[in-house]
C-alpha cells in the first residue's frame, strides 16, 4: 500500500470513529432525556425541546465550521470543535434546573457540527469516482445513534444517570486526541486557492443548495428527530422498559447509521438522482403506514355489532422503523452526492448550507412531535408529520430536478 493510500484510509477510518463518538454525545437525550423527564416532571413538548436543543446549536454551527474547514482545514477545525465540548459533556452531570439542561445542551450540541467538517475533509483525500463511498462511510458514524442506545441504558441501569456525563466526556477526550495523532493535514492545503468569503456566503442563496437544503432536511432531519422520539414512543405507546425501548429504537438507529457507506456506493453507481426518488417513495409508503393510530371499531352489521380493533403492534411498527432506517440512511449519502458532484472546490461551505437544514429539521421535528401529541393525544400524529414531508420532498424533485431524471 503506497503512502497515499495508506494516509487516506488512516484519515477515513479516525474521522469515521471520530463522528461515530461525536453522533453518539450529539444524540444523549434520546436515551438520558427520560430519567430527566421524570425527574423534572415534563411534559411532552419539553422534552422534546429538551432532546431537540443539541441539534439547534450543531446546526447553526455548520455553516461557519463548513467555511472555516475550507479556509483553515478541516484536521484543525474537526480537532478543536471536539475539546471545545468536552467541558460541557462533564457538566451536564451538575445540572438541576431544565434551564440549566437547555444552557448545557446548546453546548455540547456543537459537536453535531462535525459532520460539515468531516465530509469535506474526508472527500479531499479521494477521487472524484469514489467519494460518494467515502463520504458514506464517514457518514455512517451515524452509528452513534444507536451506539448511544446500547451504552446509555446500561449506564443508567448500573449507576444512575449521572454516569453517562462522565463516561462520555473521558470517551470524548480520548477520542479527541486519538484523532489529532491518527489524521493528516488535507492534500495540497497549503497551496491550494482560498476561496472569498463572500463567494462562499453567496453559495447559500444557489438554488441548488436550497433544492438539496430541503430533501436533507427530510433525510437527515428525519432521522435526528425519530432517534431522538423513538425510545420515548415505545415506552409510552408498547409500554416497554427502557432498556427494551433503547434496543428496539436501535433497530432504526443502527441501519439508519451504518448503512450510509451503501447509499454512497449506489449513488457512484446509479447516480444521486435515482436513488434520492427510490428513498422517497419507500418512505412515502412506510409512513403512510405507521402514521394509523391504534383504532378501535365497532361495526353494525345485520346480525349485531362487530368490534374491530385496527393498529400496528410493536413487531410490525419495527419492521416498519427498520425499512425507514434503512432508506434514510441510503437518502442521507445520495442527497451528499448531488454535493460533491457540482461543488467539489466548496463543499465545506455548502455541505455547512445543506447539513445546517437537516439539522434544523432534526431540532423541530422532536418538538413538533411533542406538541402534536399534546394537542392531539395521538402519538402516531409524528408519523402523520413526516408523511406530509415527504409527500413536500416528491413534489419538489419532480418538478425541481426534471433535468436529473436520466441521468
Amino acid at each position: 500500500m503506497d503512502s497515499g493510500v495508506r494516509k487516506s484510509v488512516t484519515v477515513l477510518t479516525s474521522s469515521t470513529i471520530a463522528f461515530v463518538t461525536c453522533f453518539m454525545i450529539w444524540m444523549v437525550f434520546a436515551v438520558l432525556g427520560l430519567p430527566i423527564k421524570q425527574q423534572l416532571h415534563l411534559n411532552e413538548t419539553e422534552f422534546g425541546l429538551l432532546t431537540a436543543m443539541p441539534v439547534l446549536s450543531g446546526s447553526l454551527i455548520r455553516v461557519p465550521l463548513g467555511i472555516w474547514a475550507d479556509r483553515f482545514g478541516g484536521r484543525i477545525v474537526f480537532f478543536l470543535l471536539m475539546l471545545v465540548c468536552v467541558p460541557a459533556v462533564w457538566l451536564l452531570e451538575y445540572a438541576h434546573t431544565y434551564s440549566q439542561f437547555l444552557w448545557i445542551a446548546l453546548w455540547l450540541g456543537l459537536v453535531g457540527g462535525s459532520f460539515s467538517v468531516g465530509t469535506p475533509y474526508v472527500a479531499k483525500w479521494f477521487r472524484k469516482d469514489r467519494q460518494g463511498l467515502a463520504m458514506g462511510i464517514f457518514g455512517a458514524g451515524n452509528a452513534g445513534a444507536a451506539l448511544n442506545k446500547f451504552l446509555a441504558p446500561a449506564l443508567i441501569a448500573a449507576y444512575g444517570w449521572q454516569a453517562v456525563p462522565r463516561v462520555y466526556a473521558v470517551i470524548l477526550l480520548v477520542i479527541t486526541i486519538s484523532f489529532w495523532f491518527f489524521s493528516y493535514p488535507e492534500p495540497k492545503a497549503v497551496n491550494a486557492k482560498q476561496p472569498s468569503l463572500k463567494a462562499q456566503l453567496l453559495l447559500m442563496k444557489n438554488p441548488q443548495v436550497l433544492k438539496y437544503s430541503q430533501l436533507y432536511s427530510v433525510v437527515f432531519g428525519g432521522y435526528v428527530g425519530i432517534s431522538l422520539w423513538m425510545v420515548s414512543y415505545y415506552v409510552n405507546e408498547y409500554q416497554f422498559a427502557l432498556t427494551q425501548a433503547a434496543l428496539l429504537a436501535a433497530c432504526f438507529s443502527l441501519p439508519g447509521g451504518v448503512l450510509r457507506a451503501f447509499g454512497g456506493w449506489l449513488s457512484d453507481k446509479y447516480g444521486a438522482y435515482k436513488v434520492t426518488w427510490a428513498v422517497m417513495w419507500v418512505c412515502w409508503v412506510a409512513f403512510f403506514l405507521l402514521s394509523y393510530p391504534q383504532t378501535q371499531m365497532s361495526i353494525r352489521t345485520v346480525s349485531g355489532h362487530l368490534d374491530m380493533h385496527i393498529g400496528l403492534n410493536a413487531i410490525v411498527f419495527t419492521v416498519l422503523l427498520f425499512v425507514v432506517g434503512v432508506a434514510l440512511a441510503i437518502g442521507k449519502a445520495s442527497v451528499f452526492k448531488f454535493i460533491s458532484d457540482e461543488f467539489p472546490e466548496d463543499m465545506g461551505t455548502v455541505s455547512g448550507v445543506v447539513g445546517l437544514a437537516g439539522g434544523l429539521g432534526g431540532f423541530l421535528l422532536p418538538i413538533m412531535f411533542g406538541v402534536l401529541v399534546d394537542c392531539t393525544g395521538i402519538r402516531s400524529s409524528s408519523f402523520m408529520l413526516m408523511f406530509g414531508t415527504v409527500c413536500i420532498s416528491l413534489i419538489w424533485m419532480h418538478f425541481s430536478l426534471k433535468s436529473q431524471k436520466h441521468q
